[in-house]
């Protein structure tokens, strides 16, 4: 197969092929509806101890969604514990400025907009658990590339736009190995790396490494 060069990097994913993978793709959705719905009800006493902390601190709505691209850049409702001050979209204008990673993502280790709760459950990856409702109705998978918000997906190059080749995740490989170590260029080759290495089996061990993370965190913030 011929190489190609965008943006004077190799070009590593070739998208026929992805769409192609029927077997995987299909062992994957079951993967992700029979989890779903086990986490859901295993889960419930977490969703509902997060969900008073959250109402106890400032009488806030418990649950934050946020429209992300998917999969070809879809557009869908993501939903999430809500892990900041209600106004925290309109304040992160004047934040901007302060971005501690390069590239088309915004990451700020001391966010003045994250609540005391919010700290704890970024931390420990809890505010993630209600994408396990996106990952039912197939939305997302459990195990992907983390979906971008449009703003972000304007300032990607067309080497940048490989990870959206295919359908985002609750968690993947970046997560559980550089996660905030990295700039965005970084996240993108580890997402770009699952994509080339992507199976059933792989993906296994990422929601265990991930399991690891939500007890023994690895700098998320």
């Amino acid at each position: 197969m011929e190489i190609k060069m965008v943006d004077n990097k190799k070009v590593l994913i070739d998208e026929q092929a992805q769409n192609q993978r029927y077997v995987y793709r299909f062992f994957k959705r079951m993967l992700d509806i029979v989890a779903s719905v086990i986490g859901l009800i295993v889960l419930s006493p977490v969703f509902l101890i997060v969900s008073l902390a959250i109402k106890a601190e400032d009488r806030g709505p418990i649950f934050y969604s946020q429209v992300r691209l998917g999969k070809g850049q879809r557009p869908f409702k993501m939903y999430k514990f809500r892990s900041m001050v209600v106004d925290a979209d309109k304040k992160l204008e004047k934040l901007l400025k302060q971005n501690e990673v390069e590239g088309a993502m915004f990451k700020m280790k001391e966010d003045p907009r994250i609540t005391g709760v919010g700290r704890f459950t970024r931390k420990h990856s809890l505010d993630e658990l209600p994408q396990l409702l996106n990952v039912l109705v197939g939305d997302m998978s459990l195990v992907g590339p983390r979906p971008p918000l449009e703003r972000e997906v304007v300032g990607y190059s067309e080497y940048d736009k490989q990870r959206l080749i295919v359908k985002p995740g609750c968690t993947g490989f970046w997560q559980v190995t550089a996660r905030n170590d990295v700039d965005f260029e970084g996240m993108v080759k580890l997402d770009l790396e699952y994509i080339e290495r992507s199976g059933i089996l792989f993906d296994i061990n990422i929601l265990l490494r991930t399991v690891i993370i939500v007890f023994k965190p690895n700098g998320a913030y």
